[in-house]
């Protein structure tokens, strides 16, 4: 089985968690960083897909958002895997993480994934700091990524793989 990873980093957090991911997935896997790379992607060479994203200002990053609706038809058809960045937690991430992917494909993916997050405000421009600040009254990097989360994760994608 082939895995694609589509995801988009902006401090380096949802790149971190595609490493960790990528370590605990079976199969070969390859990961996108939006970011990084604007190829066309061909969805048709991978057998499974999943998107990741963070949240900055309540909101999943423009890429991921885009990718979707340039894929969505494709994407419907595809095993999928979604997961979401975020420092909220309870029904705030689920909020969040509801927003940021639409319904049809939230229903039809075998792993959803709320993986914590950092806030790195040594990464972070001028603007971004002060909003943190405002916002979450945070003035030193902050880190609560959930490992646990993230082995379960690829624990049902794995077994969604064995029952192919």
């Amino acid at each position: 089985m082939k895995s694609l990873i589509v995801y988009c980093s902006s401090h380096g957090t949802t790149e971190k968690v595609v490493g960790i991911l990528s370590d605990y997935l079976a199969g070969e896997v390859v990961s996108v960083d939006l970011k990084k790379d604007n190829n066309i992607i061909d969805l048709e060479n991978y057998d499974t897909v999943i998107i990741g994203g963070s949240i900055h200002a309540g909101m999943i990053q423009r890429r991921i958002k885009k990718f979707i609706q340039t894929y969505h038809d494709k994407l419907v058809d595809k095993e999928l895997g979604l997961f979401l960045v975020c420092m909220r937690e309870g029904e705030l991430a689920v909020e969040q993480f509801n927003n940021a992917y639409p319904q049809d494909l939230r229903k039809n993916s075998a792993a959803l994934g709320l993986f914590g997050g950092e806030f790195l405000v040594s990464e972070m421009n001028f603007f971004e700091r002060q909003v943190v600040k405002k916002v979450d009254g945070i003035t030193t990097d902050q880190y609560k990524l959930d490992l646990e989360a993230i082995r379960e994760f690829a624990s049902r994608f794995n077994n969604l793989k064995m029952m192919v």
